[in-house]
């Protein structure tokens, strides 16, 4: 996975653990591959004080915080400030925590003996709007993650997915156009709107969903 360094901005984060030495080494890790932590909670209140001073692209939280745990600290987040990313960390696969925290729009979920490459990979794909949910959880809450994940595509056109699979393939605006019969202006025009239903910034960003969602063959 490439360093969040190689993003035009770095990504904020916003750290919650409940052993506060826990999250002040994890935000170094994080500082060392390139985003930058604007906070480190050691309970739940903290974490929404901080998300919301902060305004993180990210907010990692323990489950299992004192003083407000990481699913109600989730929704107060939520409330407030609705398009941050939110990663739940949890000590065990509990499926009924998922179910009850994507009601609420969290959108990443790690066992906490899962690898810091897979937090990173939890953290960039929250942040451009995607779902992750980690491999320790039933086959019952990943088909609900499918469904979920599902649902950005469904947003977008038949011929914005066309454009969507060119630009994964590597194909210009202008190469795009011919093969789908269209000048590289209404192409450009497609790439535009798929770009703002997904919220995703960049070419780079767009590769990186088409591969997540099988629209293409890393």
């Amino acid at each position: 996975m490439p360093d969040a360094s190689s993003s035009a901005r770095p990504l904020r984060v916003v750290v919650a653990d409940s052993y506060l030495v826990s999250g002040q080494a994890l935000a170094v890790a994080l500082e060392a591959r390139g985003l930058r932590v604007v906070g480190v909670a050691g309970n739940g209140r903290r974490a929404v004080a901080l998300a919301l001073e902060g305004q993180p692209d990210v907010v990692v939280l323990d489950a299992g915080m004192p003083v407000m745990n990481g699913l109600d600290a989730a929704r107060e987040i939520l409330r407030f400030a609705p398009a941050t990313g939110v990663v739940l960390l949890a000590g065990f696969a509990e499926d009924s925590l998922v179910r009850d925290a994507l009601r609420i729009g969290v959108r990443g979920f790690l066992v906490k003996e899962q690898g810091f490459d897979d937090l990173l990979h939890a953290i960039r794909d929250v942040s451009e709007g995607a779902i992750y949910i980690g491999r320790f959880y039933s086959a019952a809450v990943l088909e609900v993650f499918r469904r979920k994940s599902g649902e950005a595509r469904d947003v977008l056109t038949a011929r914005e997915l066309d454009v969507l699979r060119l630009i994964g393939d590597g194909k210009s605006m202008k190469q795009a156009g011919g093969a789908l019969g269209m000048s590289p202006r209404t192409a450009e025009t497609h790439r535009a709107s798929i770009m703002g239903k997904l919220g995703i910034g960049d070419t780079a960003g767009l590769v990186r969903y088409a591969i997540r969602r099988g629209l293409i063959v890393a």
